[in-house]
C-alpha cells in the first residue's frame, strides 16, 4: 500500500508549510489527485488519519479534489478525456495516446488558523 508513504509525504509538506506560520492550527489539507495517478483515494484517507496523529495536522480534515485524465491522440491530433491508462482514443479508436494531464498528485491548498 503506497498510499501510506504518500500520506507521510503530505505530512512533511504540511509541517514544512506550517513551520513558517507558527503558532498555527492546520484545519484543512486539500489534495489534487489525477484519475491516472494510481492513487486509491480511500486508502489515502485512511493512511492520512493514521499519520496525522501527533503532527501539526492532527485535527485537519483531508479534502481530495479529483482531476480527470487527459491525453493527446497522435492519430487524430485531438486532446481527449480518458478514464484510465491503456484506453483507446474515444474520438477515433487509436491506441496511440500521450497522457497530458490527470497523472499527478499535489497539495493544492492548506487552511491554517
Amino acid at each position: 500500500m503506497h498510499e501510506m508513504s504518500l500520506a507521510e509525504g503530505v505530512i512533511v509538506v504540511v509541517q514544512d508549510a506550517a513551520r513558517g506560520h507558527q503558532p498555527c492550527t492546520v484545519r484543512t489539507v486539500r489534495l489534487e489527485i489525477g484519475a491516472l495517478a494510481a492513487v486509491e483515494c480511500e486508502a489515502l484517507r485512511f493512511a492520512f488519519e493514521v499519520v496525522k496523529r501527533g503532527s501539526v495536522a492532527e485535527g485537519a480534515q483531508l479534502d481530495i479534489v479529483e482531476v480527470p485524465g487527459s491525453a493527446w491522440c497522435m492519430q487524430c491530433s485531438r486532446n481527449v478525456a480518458i478514464g484510465a491508462r491503456g484506453e483507446p482514443c474515444p474520438a477515433c479508436g487509436s491506441w496511440q495516446l500521450q497522457v497530458t494531464g490527470g497523472d499527478q498528485m499535489r497539495v493544492r491548498e492548506l487552511e491554517l488558523t
